[in-house]
């Protein structure tokens, strides 16, 4: 199991917390210090069954900046978000998770954080 995480963020605190209480190994990614590639992102938004755009920090400083509101979403765009998150990893939605059986969450809830811990 893999967490991507900014120390900083609260969200992030509380799944580890979570992890170590549920007595699970993980390993920790700091995706600011070590930022996903192009390739690892579009393998973990198939993991997640998502979008960039679903995990895009659109009120971030540098998505205003780079106009990212105003991006259409859509086949034709995808590579230009996804080439975004790898160039500014502020941009990418945290925690995201990926568990050893294929599960990927992005646990900004309790219920998606509850879906990757052992019943």
């Amino acid at each position: 199991m893999e967490i991507w995480i900014n120390p900083r963020c609260g969200k992030c605190r509380v799944a580890l917390t979570e992890l170590d209480a549920a007595g699970l190994d993980y390993t920790v990614r700091r995706y600011l210090e070590d930022p996903p590639s192009v390739a690892e992102l579009e393998a973990v938004l198939g993991r997640l069954h998502l979008e960039p755009w679903d995990i895009t920090r659109i009120d971030e400083a540098v998505a205003k900046e780079l106009g990212m509101r105003g991006w259409e979403r859509g086949d034709a765009t995808r590579a230009r978000w996804i080439a975004a998150l790898a160039e500014h990893p502020v941009l990418i939605q945290r925690p995201i998770i990926t568990a050893d059986d294929g599960h990927a969450v992005v646990a900004r809830s309790e219920e998606a954080l509850r879906s990757v811990l052992p019943s």
